[in-house]
């Protein structure tokens, strides 16, 4: 897990390009309540919701040197550090708010909870965002079972936890759908920057793209070109106490 995390490095240049942005009414959400301005985006990567954060008083901190070049680059007026959500480079009640974007999952849940309550002052906000794909729609369903080619279909946002126990109180659930006009080559160029296409080998990565280039051309909502492609923003909080 911890070797596969890092494998976005890579990519960096395409993730900064091709992955989703978050909506901002799903930030917003997640940092309400928080009892101040001063946020930390943990596993920034490129800055993919470090650039909802620019209003606050944000500190980035993210583990992958390319990813976090990227991040400087981007957004030079931010503080930036390396670090992991394992062993976080900030004081003791340091900051009001911790946001993740797509990352939780990748945590180790026993040295990571602590250290963001470390961090955290009491009544701080802790939340996890996930950009998920909408596989209740009929066609991005059938788009995942065309790329996984008989394996079990990845559950997506459904499979999505945060469960960090105390000092952190019950975890609130909220979605946030919205589209995003994309191409058939504009989607297989997002899923390149995705963790299972980036330890595939060449041929499992470039025959999963065929399978899915044929299914798309059979689809009336995707085979004349350009689509709207239907996605939800999963938000995971919890309180400090």
């Amino acid at each position: 897990m911890t070797e596969r995390r890092l494998v976005f490095g890579s990519a960096a240049q395409d993730y900064a390009a091709h992955r989703p942005d978050y909506p901002a009414a799903a930030v917003e959400w997640a940092l309400a309540g928080a009892p101040g301005r001063r946020v930390l985006d943990l596993a920034a990567g490129t800055g993919k919701l470090t650039a909802r954060l620019l209003e606050q008083d944000v500190v980035a901190v993210e583990p992958d040197v390319e990813m976090l070049g990227m991040l400087r680059a981007a957004f030079p007026q931010v503080e930036a550090r390396q670090g992991t959500a394992e062993e976080i480079p900030l004081p003791d009640t340091s900051v009001d708010a911790v946001l993740v974007g797509q990352a939780v999952h990748w945590f180790d849940p026993e040295r990571a909870w602590p250290e963001i309550a470390r961090v955290l002052r009491p009544g701080g906000v802790f939340a996890g965002l996930w950009n998920c794909d909408d596989a209740a729609v009929d066609w991005v369903r059938g788009l995942h079972e065309a790329l996984a080619h008989g394996k079990p279909v990845p559950r997506g946002g459904d499979a999505a936890e945060l469960e960090p126990g105390d000092p952190f109180g019950a975890v609130e659930r909220r979605t946030f759908p919205f589209t995003r006009q994309t191409t058939t080559e504009g989607l297989i160029a997002t899923l390149r920057t995705h963790s299972w296409s980036l330890i595939s080998t060449d041929a499992e990565r470039e025959a999963a793209f065929a399978r899915l280039r044929a299914y798309l051309a059979t689809r009336p909502e995707t085979a004349s070109g350009g689509f709207a492609f239907p996605l939800f923003t999963l938000v995971l909080r919890t309180l400090r106490s």
